[in-house]
């Protein structure tokens, strides 16, 4: 028997992408076959340090050996069963989930826009319950990103997400971010629910403020709207606290979850509480695989190597680190306007509208980041990321951006 040569492998699966996958990613043809911690090996061997997660969802890192070990036992004993049968991983998931939010109850499903398509639905029918008025809005605000199913992505106020498929889903109503003004305006009789990243990811990692949150809040508690909070990217630890909204004491009805819960597993969530949590009854809304025991169990575990490895403090300090090493570049004169972001979901606006050539020759140095656009960097790494990976992304990063200023 002749063996593939990694070469020939990298290339065979290359072709198979182009011919056979619908084109709707810009990927970079490399092979990866394996993954360590803060790190993802191709075919060849060569090790990339990498700074995106996934997308902010291997939280733990990769293959962190607990996650693996909990979802081999769980596969070996039982991974789907469907929502009509009582499922222990399901429960314990959910009550650990109200726990860590201070919400009530959970609903299952299997990515951050089916949470997204379930909190709509949630404030779509308490608008038809509790408020009285037909015409209602949600309300959302500009550059923001909440899925990309149809109803998702109606409440995307991004144009290149949401012209393709004209006419949208009506009901939303876009808002500027953090415009107190417009905020108070925009609110009436007629609002269900307000839905807000704590900080857009998708648009370039623009945080809102807290003043705008906590006015968001008291404004629903007003006009007896729902406070509907997408922590899809930012939360299980992302930012430093297991969810960007618990630093304000804000008080959701509504919170959304995805990416980083299930480590790596697809698996999302939407929780609630009050009357929200009562809102959809039997036969409302369903997911064949939501909160399968495989999927729940991923969650499960992930959600103790976050408690046993304190990653939520560990997200927060070398998130600071990370963010002063891209303060020291700027200083030394890289083309940097700006970095923000909170814990370890970081901004970097440049000067200059370079971001895809960066990320570009970044890769080529083995150092995997996103680009938003031409002007804004994403950096998302693992939260077991350590201050030596720090350094070494730093390093490659004051290389890339002498080469392209060059």
């Amino acid at each position: 028997m002749i063996e593939t040569r990694s070469s020939d492998l990298q290339v065979q699966v290359w072709q198979l992408d182009q011919q056979r996958l619908m084109q709707t990613y810009r990927r970079q043809p490399t092979l990866f076959v394996r993954g360590e911690g803060a790190y993802l090996y191709d075919v060849e061997g060569n090790r990339y340090l990498d700074f995106l997660a996934g997308v902010a969802v291997c939280n733990v890192g990769h293959c962190h050996p607990h996650l693996v070990a909990r979802i081999q036992q769980q596969a070996a004993q039982l991974m789907h069963i469907s929502n009509l049968l009582l499922s222990e991983p399901q429960a314990r998931l959910a009550s650990r989930l109200c726990e860590l939010t201070g919400m009530e109850r959970a609903f299952f499903c299997n990515c951050g826009a089916e949470a997204c398509e379930t909190a709509i639905k949630i404030a779509r029918k308490y608008a038809n319950t509790h408020k009285g008025t037909p015409d209602y809005e949600i309300l959302v605000l500009e550059g923001s990103f909440h899925g990309r199913t149809m109803g998702a992505v109606s409440a995307t106020m991004q144009p290149k997400y949401q012209q393709p498929f004209v006419p949208l889903l009506p009901g939303f109503r876009a808002l500027p971010r953090n415009d107190l003004n417009a905020l108070r305006e925009a609110f009436s009789e007629r609002t269900a629910a307000i839905f807000l990243e704590p900080i857009q990811g998708e648009s370039g990692v623009n945080p809102l403020t807290d003043e705008y949150l906590l006015e968001a809040q008291s404004l629903c508690q007003r006009y007896n709207a729902l406070l509907m909070i997408d922590e899809v990217q930012t939360g299980m630890g992302r930012t430093g606290t297991w969810f960007a909204y618990q630093t304000l004491g804000l008080v959701p009805d509504v919170v959304t979850l995805a990416k980083g819960l299930g480590g790596g597993f697809p698996i999302g969530a939407c929780l609630a509480r009050g009357l929200a949590a009562q809102i959809l009854q039997l036969g409302d809304h369903g997911s064949t695989f939501g909160g399968n025991p495989l999927a729940c169990t991923a969650a499960l575990a992930t959600i103790e190597i976050i408690e046993q490895e304190n990653l939520c403090e560990h997200a927060a300090r070398v998130g600071d680190y990370l963010r002063q090493r891209l303060l020291e570049l700027q200083q030394q004169g890289a083309p940097i306007q700006e970095v923000r972001g909170r814990g370890l979901l970081i901004g970097v606006q440049l000067t200059e509208p370079i971001a895809r050539t960066v990320v570009d020759k970044a890769f080529e140095k083995q150092l995997i980041i996103n680009p938003v656009g031409d002007w804004i960097l994403r950096l998302a790494p693992p939260l077991v990321i350590t201050e030596r990976e720090v350094d070494e992304a730093r390093a490659i990063l004051q290389q890339v951006f002498q080469e392209v200023r060059a």
